[in-house]
C-alpha cells in the first residue's frame, strides 16, 4: 500500500507534463491548420481568379474567333466583289475592243468606198505624144479663112482592179480555163511542205469612162498677157494695135483689139488668118509702150466634152485568188501557183500572166481591151 501511495504523485506529475506537451503540440497543429487553411483559401482564391481569367480568356478567344470569321467573310466578299468587278471590266474591255474592231472595219470599208468613188469620178490618164494633122473643111462647105482649126480627141480610161495584200491575178490564154477554175470553192496549192487553201473569185472592174474632146483653135485671134499697166486703156489699145501691125516683127493687119486693165491681158484679132498661128508658136512678142516690153502671147481656143460614156464589166480570162499566205520566197510562191494552175488535172491551162501582191502592200491592176469585157451604161 505504501508503495502505491508513494507512486501516485510521480504519475500525476508525468501526466501534467504530457498534457502540457499535448497542449503545445495541439497549438502547433492548430497553427499549422490555420496556416493550411490560409494557404487553402489563398489557393482557392487564386484558383477562382485563374478560372475567371481563363473564362475571360476563353470569351476573348471566342470573340476573336468570331471577329476573325467576320473579317475572313468580309475579305472573301470583297475578293469576290473585286473578281466580279474584274470580270465585268474585262467583259466591257472586250466589248470595247470588239466595237473598236467593228468601227475600224467600217472605217476601212468607208475608206475603200471613198477611194473607189474617187477613182470612179476622177480621170487619171496619160495622153501620149501624137502627131496630129489638122485639116480644114472644104471651101464648098465653108469659107476656110473664117473657120478655126478643129481637133477631136478620144480619151478612154483603162479598167482597173485594186489588188490587196495576199491576193493574186491570173490571166489564162483561154476563157474556159478561167470558168473551170471558178467552179472550185477552193484550190489546195502545195508549196513544199505546206498546203495553201486559196479561194478563186471572179473580178469586177471599177467603172471606166470614155469621152471626146472637141478643140477649136482660132486662126485669127491671139491672146496677150503680162501687159504692164503703164498707161490708160484707150492709149494702150492704140499701142498694141501699132505693135502687132508691124510685119517686121511677124505681125499683120489688126482687125480689133480687146484689153482688160484689171487682168493685164488682151485679145488681138487679125484681119487675115495665119498671123495669130505663127505668133502663138513663138510664145513672146515685143511691143512698144513707154519703152520696148516683151509680153506673153498664146492661142485662143475653146474646148467641149462630148460623147461622155461610162463602162463597167468583168474579165473572162482573168480571176482573182484570195487568202494567200506569205510562205517563203515570193518567186517560189509564184512558181508553185503557176505550176498548179497550168496542170490539166487541176482544170488549169496555159497562163498568159500572173501578178501577186505580198501582205502589207497594194497594187493597181490595169486591163487592156482584149482582157476585159465591158458593157456601156
Amino acid at each position: 500500500m505504501a508503495d502505491i501511495c508513494n507512486n501516485r504523485p510521480v504519475n500525476g506529475q508525468e501526466d501534467t507534463e504530457d498534457t502540457e506537451e499535448a497542449k503545445k503540440e495541439l497549438e502547433t497543429w492548430k497553427t499549422k491548420a490555420e496556416k493550411a487553411d490560409d494557404v487553402k483559401a489563398r489557393m482557392i482564391l487564386e484558383k477562382l481568379e485563374e478560372d475567371e481569367a481563363k473564362s475571360k480568356a476563353q470569351q476573348e478567344l471566342v470573340a476573336h474567333g468570331k471577329k476573325q470569321e467576320e473579317c475572313q467573310k468580309e475579305s472573301t466578299e470583297r475578293i469576290n466583289a473585286v473578281q466580279v468587278e474584274i470580270l465585268r471590266l474585262a467583259g466591257r474591255r472586250q466589248n470595247l475592243l470588239d466595237k473598236l474592231k467593228g468601227y475600224q472595219a467600217v472605217l476601212e470599208a468607208k475608206r475603200a468606198e471613198s477611194a473607189k468613188l474617187k477613182r470612179r469620178f476622177k480621170i487619171y490618164t496619160q495622153v501620149p505624144d501624137t502627131e496630129v494633122e489638122f485639116k480644114a473643111q472644104s471651101k464648098e462647105e465653108r469659107d476656110e479663112n473664117s473657120q478655126p482649126i478643129r481637133g477631136v480627141f478620144t480619151i478612154g480610161q483603162r479598167p482597173t482592179v485594186p489588188l490587196q495584200g495576199g491576193q493574186a491575178l491570173i490571166t489564162f490564154e483561154e476563157e474556159k480555163v478561167a470558168s473551170q477554175i471558178l467552179m472550185n470553192a477552193k484550190c489546195s496549192v502545195s508549196c513544199g511542205n505546206i498546203i495553201l487553201d486559196i479561194k478563186p473569185k471572179r473580178i469586177t472592174m471599177d467603172p471606166t469612162v470614155k469621152f471626146e474632146v472637141h478643140l477649136d483653135v482660132s486662126r485669127k485671134e491671139l491672146k496677150v498677157s503680162g501687159i504692164p499697166r503703164s498707161m490708160p486703156e484707150e492709149r494702150m489699145k492704140e499701142r498694141l494695135e501699132i505693135s502687132f501691125s508691124r510685119p517686121s516683127r511677124g505681125g499683120g493687119e489688126v482687125d480689133k483689139v480687146q484689153y482688160d486693165r484689171n487682168t493685164a491681158a488682151g485679145v488681138i484679132t487679125f484681119l487675115h488668118p495665119g498671123v495669130a498661128e505663127s505668133l502663138a508658136l513663138r510664145g513672146k512678142y515685143r511691143v512698144d509702150l513707154d519703152s520696148e516690153v516683151t509680153v506673153q502671147v498664146g492661142p485662143i481656143y475653146k474646148y467641149q466634152l462630148c460623147k461622155f460614156q461610162t463602162f463597167c464589166g468583168s474579165s473572162r480570162r482573168t480571176i482573182l485568188l484570195e487568202d494567200i499566205e506569205d510562205k517563203g520566197d515570193e518567186e517560189d510562191l509564184l512558181d508553185h501557183l503557176e505550176i498548179y494552175f497550168q496542170k490539166p488535172s487541176n482544170y488549169g491551162g496555159e497562163i498568159k500572166s500572173i501578178e501577186y501582191t505580198p501582205r502589207g502592200k497594194t497594187l493597181q491592176a490595169f486591163f487592156s481591151e482584149d482582157s476585159a469585157t465591158a458593157a456601156a451604161t
